[in-house]
């Protein structure tokens, strides 16, 4: 057989086949007089098996492994391992799906930043009203960035910090309050008046639980200044002595 009758029989494609040769899996055939490679039944044999292995889903270093005479790990051995891998493959599928059922579910619907957790999700739903304000909505930007990117055993204590901060009508309005006198400042300079202002309304919102220690506050912190380069000065200025104030109470 040529190497297209070959790669046809046994239902793969002739790169696949120079491939297996390059990787050592399929014996290179002798060449006939006239320089053409003449497979027979035993290539067709060992080219079905690499194919049934990579089927199941072995690598193909491991069907190298299977296919050599001085393997290390027997067939059994390298398909037992292969299903306790599946295995581990399929639980973290059902994971990730009851999270996305979850997410699905949730009260509320999806919200535009999503997706985030089922819990920041229903906050999120809770003071859904807010978002007409542009400040309010690039609040809701960072808690979600923040979520993704604390680590595992830090999120749900920064998701509580928050719902907590906003458990009540009182509190919600509050938040409301801070957002209006921030949206105020769009285009205003620094030293503008209504900035303390603002800046003392939004550190009664803030949890405090997410403001490090006065000792251990940095504006310098490349993330806050992205973040406060992304705002109109006069709003950057205000967040800077909010973020002061509740570092000063922590300390």
């Amino acid at each position: 057989m040529r190497i297209g009758e070959l790669a046809a029989v046994v239902g793969v494609t002739t790169r696949a086949v120079r491939h297996y040769h390059h990787l050592g899996l399929l014996p290179e055939p002798e060449r006939l007089a006239n320089g053409y490679r003449e497979y027979g039944f035993r290539h067709a044999v060992v080219l079905a098996r690499v194919r049934r292995l990579t089927e199941l889903g072995l690598g193909l270093a491991e069907v190298r492994d299977v296919l050599a005479d001085e393997a290390g790990k027997d067939l059994a051995e390298v398909l037992t391992e292969l299903d306790e891998d599946l295995a581990r493959q399929e639980e973290a599928l059902r994971e990730r799906r009851a999270r996305l059922r979850a997410l699905l579910e949730a009260e509320g619907g999806m919200p535009a930043e999503g997706p985030v957790s089922p819990a920041l999700a229903a906050l999120f739903a809770g003071t859904s009203h807010l978002s007409d304000s542009p400040m309010a909505v690039k609040d809701r930007e960072v808690i979600a960035f923040l979520e993704t990117a604390m680590p595992a055993e830090d999120r749900e204590r920064m998701v509580a910090s928050v719902g907590e901060a906003l458990g009540s009508p009182g509190a919600v309005a509050r938040a409301g309050e801070a957002y209006a006198l921030l949206d105020a400042l769009t285009g205003a300079e620094p030293g503008d008046p209504r900035v303390d202002e603002a800046a003392r309304a939004l550190a009664g919102c803030i949890p405090p639980g997410l403001v490090p220690e006065a000792g251990e506050f940095d504006q310098d912190d490349g993330l806050l200044r992205s973040f406060l380069d992304d705002l109109a000065p006069a709003q950057a200025e205000a967040v800077r002595r909010a973020l002061r104030i509740l570092a000063e109470e922590r300390g």
